[in-house]
Order: C-alpha cells, then sequence, then structure tokens
C-alpha cells in the first residue's frame, strides 16, 4: 500500500472519503457546491456522529461522508475509519481519496491523516487465517492499493514522512494482530523466539534467543518453575535495536510477557472462556510489535526488548501451590497459586533487564490480571510507577494516539499481601481485592529499586470485543502508545 499527499484531486479515484466532525452543515455545503446536489436534501439525515457513514453519488464518483464526532479524538478518528473500511470492504476498490479541502480539515491534520490511515489499515485486517477456504482480500490488502490524502495544503516532506511511518505502524500491528490471534499450537514458545529471530535478520537488528539449557545455566529459575507442567520448553528472547549513527541515546528495556497458552496450571482455570488464553503474550508481542517497528522507522533510541516464554499447563511435574521456587534475583518465592504465573516469569525477565542493561527506563507490558479488566474494563491499561514524570509522559502518549493507560496506587500499604512466613515473598495474596496492585507490587520487589520503572496491566486492553471481524480478537495493544512514547524522547532529544 502507497500513502500519497496531493492538493490536486485525482479524479480517476471513484471513492471519496470526506471525514466531518458533527453536522457541520459548512462542510455539506460546500460538498453539495462541489458535486452539484442540493444540501438540503441529505443535511438533516446526516448527523456526523463517530462511525455514521452516508454515501452520495454524482459525476461517476462515490463520495462516503464519514462522522468522526464533535470533538474527535485520535480515537475517534481511527475507530471511524477502521469502521468504513471493514464495512464497506466489498464496495471499496483498493484506491480511495480522503478529502480534507472542504473546510473539514482539524488543527492537527498530521494527527487526523495518521489515525485515518492507521484506521483503514486495520480496518482491512481478516480473521480466518486458519480456514481451509481463503477469506476474499481486502481491497486495501491488494498490490498496488492507495490512499491518497487530498489537503489544500502543498505536500509536505515532514507530512509525506509521518504519514509513511504511520503506514509502518499499522502494518507492524496487523503482523502483531496475527501472532496474538494464533492458536497456541502454532506459537509455542519457540515459534515466538524464531518470528523474533526473523523480524531481526529482515529489519535489522539483533535477535538472540534461548533455549531450555541455557535458560537453566543462566539460573532463571522463576520461569522454568511454571514451565514445568509444559511438554514444550521455555524460551528466553533478547531484541536489541541500536541506530545506525553513533552517539549517546537513552537505553529503554521493555519486558513483556509471553505465556502462549495459560491452563492457570494445578489452580486450573475455568473452562468457558480458557479458549481465549492463546492471548496470554500480548505484553510479548507488544514488546516484539515495538521493536520492529522502531527498527523500520530508524528511531533514535536504544531499545531492548526482553520476553520470557512458556506454556502454563498442567501435568504430573507442575509446580504445586506450596511449593517455594527461586529466582533469578536470587529471592525465593512461595506459590500460592500457579494461576499467578505472570508475575513469575517476569520477576526473572525484570532482574535479568536490570543487571544487564543498565536502563535509563524500564517498562514491562503483561496481560496479568482480571482486577485489572474489573477496575478499568477494555478501555485502559492499568499503570503503576512511582515516577510521576514518566507516568505523565505515558499518559500523554497514550491520549494522544488512542492507547490509554490510567495510574494506580503502589504504596507499600500493600507490601503485607505479598509477605511470606516460609519464603522471601508470596506470588498472591488470596484476597478478592487489589489483586493488580498486588501484583504490581510483587514486581516491584525484582527491580532493584530502579528508578524509572513501570508497569503495565494491558489485561483489558490486548484482546477485547472487536468493533469489526466480530467476536473477541487482538487489538495489537502497547505499540502505538510506546512507539508515540520513545517519539517523544527523541524530539526532546
Amino acid at each position: 500500500m502507497k500513502v500519497i499527499t496531493t492538493a490536486q484531486d485525482p479524479q480517476s479515484v471513484n471513492t471519496v472519503i470526506i471525514p466531518i466532525q458533527g453536522a457541520d452543515k459548512a462542510v455539506i455545503g460546500q460538498l453539495a457546491h462541489k458535486i452539484l446536489l442540493e444540501a438540503e436534501r441529505f443535511q438533516q439525515d446526516f448527523m456526523g456522529e463517530a462511525g455514521e457513514i452516508m454515501p452520495l453519488y454524482a459525476g461517476g464518483r462515490r463520495y462516503l461522508l464519514l462522522g468522526v464526532g464533535e470533538k474527535p479524538t485520535f480515537a475517534d478518528i481511527l475507530r471511524s475509519f477502521r469502521q468504513l473500511a471493514y464495512k464497506w470492504s466489498k464496495q471499496l476498490s483498493a484506491q480511495v481519496v480522503v478529502d480534507w479541502t472542504l473546510g473539514n480539515a482539524p488543527a492537527d491534520l498530521q494527527s487526523a491523516a495518521d489515525a485515518a490511515i492507521n484506521g483503514l489499515v486495520l480496518g482491512a485486517y481478516q480473521l480466518g487465517k486458519f480456514k481451509s477456504e481463503t477469506p476474499e482480500q481486502h481491497p486495501f490488502a491488494q498490490e498496488g492499493a492507495e490512499i491518497y490524502l487530498l489537503t489544500t495544503l502543498a505536500p509536505t516532506q515532514e507530512l509525506s514522512l509521518a504519514l509513511q511511518q504511520s503506514l509502518v505502524i499499522a502494518q507492524t500491528q496487523c503482523r502483531i494482530m496475527d501472532l496474538v490471534n494464533a492458536p497456541s499450537n502454532y506459537k509455542l514458545p519457540s515459534d515466538l523466539a524464531s518470528w523474533a529471530s526473523q523480524s531481526g535478520k529482515e529489519h535489522g537488528y539483533r535477535v538472540e534467543t534461548w533455549g531450555q539449557e541455557k535458560i537453566k545455566a543462566a539460573g532463571l529459575h522463576a520461569l522454568l518453575a511454571v514451565n514445568q507442567g509444559s511438554a514444550h520448553p521455555a524460551a528466553f528472547v533478547i531484541s536489541e535495536y541500536k541506530p545506525a549513527q553513533e552517539g549517546q541515546y537513552p537505553t529503554i528495556v521493555l519486558v513483556g510477557k509471553g505465556v502462549t497458552f495459560d491452563t492457570g496450571g494445578v489452580s486450573i482455570k475455568p473452562s468457558a472462556n480458557m479458549h481465549l488464553m492463546k492471548s496470554d503474550m500480548g505484553g510479548a508481542a507488544a514488546v516484539f510489535g515495538t521493536l520492529e517497528a522502531a527498527a523500520r522507522l530508524q528511531l533514535q533510541v536504544h531499545l531492548v526488548g526482553i520476553v520470557p516464554s512458556t506454556e502454563n499447563c498442567v501435568d504430573g511435574n507442575s509446580t504445586k501451590p506450596s511449593e517455594v521456587i527461586g529466582s533469578y534475583a536470587g529471592k525465593t518465592i512461595e506459590v500460592i497459586d500457579t494461576d499467578a504465573e505472570g508475575r513469575l516469569i517476569l520477576a526473572d525477565a525484570l532482574s535479568y533487564a536490570v543487571k544487564h542493561f543498565q536502563p535509563d527506563v524500564l517498562i514491562d507490558l503483561a496481560t496479568l490480571t482480571g482486577s485489572a479488566v474489573r477496575t478499568l474494563g477494555y478501555v485502559a491499561a492499568a499503570m503503576f510507577t512511582h515516577n510521576d514524570e514518566l507516568a505523565d509522559k505515558l499518559y500523554r502518549a497514550g491520549w494522544d494516539c488512542g492507547e490509554r493507560v490510567w495510574r494506580l496506587p503502589l504504596w507499600d500499604l500493600y507490601k503485607d499481601d505479598i509477605k511470606s512466613d516460609v519464603a522471601d515473598l508470596r506470588n498472591f495474596s488470596g484476597k478478592p481485592t487489589a489483586g493488580a496492585i498486588s501484583a504490581a507490587k510483587f514486581l516491584e520487589a525484582f527491580i532493584e529499586n530502579h528508578p524509572a520503572w513501570v508497569h503495565l496491566d494491558i489485561a483489558g486492553v490486548a484482546f477485547t470485543d472487536s468493533e469489526v471481524n466480530g467476536g473477541k480478537a487482538a487489538s495489537a495493544y502497547g505499540i502505538r502508545l510506546l512507539i508515540t512514547y520513545l517519539q517523544s524522547l527523541t524530539k526532546s532529544n
């Protein structure tokens, strides 16, 4: 797909999308004048609500009025364009014009165009890759697909570059959605390692993958304890991207939970929705996607991604509640609940990250707790950090790109929840309250008091009811959030 900015209307393209904020009569009037229709005939029928679509036909062209809401955010625009691309997939062609010349251009055209491209690409995403009959390809996924952004401004190199970057991010999100949506037998820990290795070779960043023996030799005891019940060995993936140009860059380490399927272990989950636990590697996927996108965009940061990966299964060898296990940090952990396994493998990865990379910023992402979902629903990730400045930057990045975060407390008042009588700490409080917070307090014990650490519990946003495709599906949450944050660091430097 190509994104082309132009001030000349490509008349050969017969589908024109006109984004409209609310029932903007001025814009509708200009459109009516342009296509020689009476405005009154459709003014009262079009409210401009987010996602509203009205087709008009004139001069051999199809005009799609697309409502984006009265005061649209990035997320509103993205969602509206995504719904259009999905709902009109059978009528659209591979070329489309997005017309912002009728007084409908927002103050920040670059951001709006970014959201529109992201929405159109994500709206073309299709599930069903494992069906015997291949679904009909979306027009925007075809070779030669083009999006023309028509503006009153002369195209600038800066705008064109920004929109090409938008396309890269959207394409990466689609790849990550494929990974998260894949059934668990198609993404064993070794498959995640292979995915990362292939991405590194293709896009020019270093990837190191560890198998079972190296994991044992390194002393990642908590990861091994979770893996005991699986027939498939664990994997530990270290990805590293450095800018081609020599210089001093901040070191950002991302850690992602890579549980490729979670039965809950001996503390087994209810069967009703267990099939959705193929998505329990959403944190790992966000890390993989961010590394790939950063490399393709050539961001000016030193970026490291660490992914501990395993299944959490039930077997005669499975770790049992009451057992005491070790960890890379040397701390002992009493296992109260084997379904609190994500924090165990993250503990080893966080300890490793701090010791070997001395990051300026340390961020972990994990589909960790149902508590985060019950608190924030499917709207925002739960954010935990002691660093006010970092919290503010991630909050702003989330608002700017539509992947929201909301800060929850990390007070020591909750520290008693992870105290153990028989080990250094326990992995689960046993209480029906503050589950996301006690999980964050557990992880905090393995960061060596790092001053710029953030834990993001993305359980409610990584795999959600899809506004397109139907049913629950991957959202690729985290990639845009992290890329937006990393780009803000580049600007500030």
